[in-house]
């Protein structure tokens, strides 16, 4: 808990010098805004890749150049997480979901292969500020919100991130998959939800534009 919060800290105090540097000096620092589609999953010790839950991400970037080629990338966004259980029995079949909404803070290192292909990777941190489970069922006669809400859930999450991008100023894309290496879980016997070893996973595209 103390690295989550350590990590989270140090890239909020990285990405606001990026943003006001930016501005300060024309040394091929560049900012900008980017958003896209998350397909995220928990992941617990029996895992099923068929529990994806699609939900998006909205938010800032700083690219600041370290050597020809390689940059930093200190980001802040919005990102939804979580996972979908599809279920079907003899007595109901339906949909429940369980949705995570984040702060998110990955700090990356962007090594550009070509002038338009690089490879990024780095850490993130993140804090919590909603989460819930919806059930639905398909005749309709077993929907509900469960009992589980944010506070069933550790606020703040760590992991790395990974991926790949093709920049072609000043629009860029991607492909980035985030691995959660923290429980989201409380270790609590009043704890209401019932996987708290689960870990978050997410694969991003996105589309970025920068000035």
């Amino acid at each position: 808990m103390k690295s989550s919060k350590t990590l989270i800290y140090a890239s909020l105090v990285l990405t606001f010098m990026a943003f006001t540097s930016s501005k300060a000096q024309d040394d091929g620092t560049k900012i900008g805004i980017k958003g896209g589609v998350n397909f995220s999953n928990l992941y617990t010790d029996d895992v099923d890749d068929n529990n994806v839950l699609t939900g998006f991400n909205v938010g800032f970037f700083a690219k600041l150049p370290i050597a020809d080629n390689i940059a930093l990338q200190p980001e802040i966004s919005y990102t939804g997480k979580g996972a979908e259980l599809v279920y079907n029995n003899a007595l109901v079949s339906g949909t429940a979901q369980f949705k995570l909404d984040y702060i998110e803070v990955p700090l990356l290192l962007v090594v550009n292969v070509t002038k338009n292909f690089n490879i990024h990777a780095g850490p993130y941190a993140a804090y919590l500020i909603s989460g819930k489970t919806t059930n639905k069922s398909d005749n309709g006669n077993y929907n509900f919100e469960d009992n589980i809400d944010t506070d069933d859930f550790n606020r703040f999450d760590a992991g790395l991130a990974g991926g790949i991008g093709l920049d072609l100023e000043p629009v860029s894309f991607g492909v980035r998959y985030n691995y959660g290496l923290t429980k989201i879980g409380k270790d609590d016997s009043s704890n209401n939800f019932t996987s708290p070893d689960a870990k978050n996973s997410a694969l991003s595209v996105y589309a970025a534009f920068s000035f």
